[in-house]
């Protein structure tokens, strides 16, 4: 297809999609598991406990509790209407909290923390999400993967918009102080264990917050105990550059990727360079770096840019190795079982071509 009938094809496509909203219900009348979410935010407030795409010089804080419907299907999540939210099938929060003192979030948090072995997993929402549609993937992720500690959200303010990506790009930049200071806070309240998760655009904006604090203060970066890029929208020139001014890289360090991304297309599309990080065909640019590519093409469905939040194979797979970080801290050897696919290395990096187990048996019986 023509680059510019794809653009416009990309953008109308997008542009007739429902956007997530948030709707409120009494918590006695939620059907499901409750997941809390801790969130910092640089995004202006609109009122009713919602952050919009302004950008804000203060950083909020907040919490809010999400009922994780009984009725969907892994992966899946699925936007209430304000007038008729169903508790069975939609995503719906029962509780929120806007924090007026930084103070009290730290408090609030530090308990949480203490009662989850003081592991927390913060994540960083990608380009074109409203405030609602991070918030709610995050707890999708910890219920669907079984993540352990307490979760957090870093919403930055994108714009929400398919034609926002230079704002949103511009916004990536804006928002690294205030990552920088979720970070600090999360480990003054006593985390001992930070992951950060990151999605497309915000796994730029991530790397850019890791090497600012490696540059500046060495104590931070032991807390942070593994990262995972999933679709990162990044350069690979520019990750490298990156990379090199972190230095030792936390550990597990893994990427999810696929060159059937159809989102990472359009943004090589619009910025002209070809080589973005979460479509590799292979990890020779990334030899000397000590990370993990993980290519999941064979479990991409649509615009193949969520792969490890949206594919029901691929999450049940991920969940049943166990200790993600005990999987990725073995040698490509002591992996082999527990990964079905094909393992390559190429120095430091190591690529795992994921497939299906169904294909592996096949395979095997063929």
């Amino acid at each position: 297809m023509h680059p510019i009938r794809f653009l416009v094809l990309v953008i109308i496509l997008a542009a007739c999609t429902p956007r997530g909203t948030m709707v409120v219900v009494p918590p006695e009348t939620a059907e499901g598991p409750i997941t809390t979410v801790f969130v910092g935010t640089t995004r202006g407030l609109e009122g009713s406990g919602v952050f919009g795409g302004g950008r804000s010089e203060e950083m909020r804080f907040a919490r809010y509790d999400v009922a994780i419907p009984p009725q969907r299907e892994v992966g899946e999540i699925k936007y209430a209407k304000p007038r008729s939210a169903n508790v069975s099938t939609d995503f719906l929060t029962t509780e929120q909290r806007i924090y007026a003192a930084d103070a009290d979030f730290k408090s609030d948090l530090k308990t949480a923390l203490n009662a989850n072995g003081r592991e927390a997993m913060i994540f960083v929402h990608g380009f074109n999400n409203t405030f609602t549609e991070g918030l709610y993937r995050i707890a999708q992720l910890r219920h669907d993967l079984e993540i352990p500690g307490v979760a957090l959200h870093y919403s930055w303010p994108s714009a929400a918009e398919p034609l926002g990506y230079v704002y949103d790009r511009d916004s990536a930049i804006f928002a690294r102080v205030g990552l920088e200071e979720l970070i600090r806070e999360t480990i003054a309240a006593g985390a001992t264990r930070v992951t950060l998760v990151a999605h497309s655009m915000g796994g730029f904006l991530s790397m850019e917050t890791l090497r600012s604090i490696a540059l500046r203060d060495g104590r931070i970066m032991p807390q942070i105990q593994g990262v995972v890029l999933i679709s990162p929208d990044i350069d690979v020139e520019v990750f490298r550059s990156q990379a090199k001014e972190i230095g030792t890289l936390p550990q597990p360090f893994l990427i999810f990727g696929s060159d059937r991304d159809r989102v990472l297309r359009l943004s090589a599309l619009i910025t002209g360079q070809k080589g973005r990080l979460g479509s590799l065909d292979s990890v020779d640019q990334l030899s000397d770096l000590e990370v993990t590519y993980l290519d999941v093409g064979a479990f991409s469905q649509g615009s193949g840019h969520f792969v490890p939040g949206t594919s029901e194979a691929l999450i049940k797979l991920l969940g049943s190795i166990g200790s993600v970080d005990q999987a990725f801290g073995n040698d490509a050897a002591g992996r082999t079982g527990l990964l079905p696919g094909v393992i390559l290395t190429a120095r430091s990096a190591t690529r795992v071509i994921l497939a299906p187990v169904a294909e592996i048996t096949g395979d095997v019986l063929n």
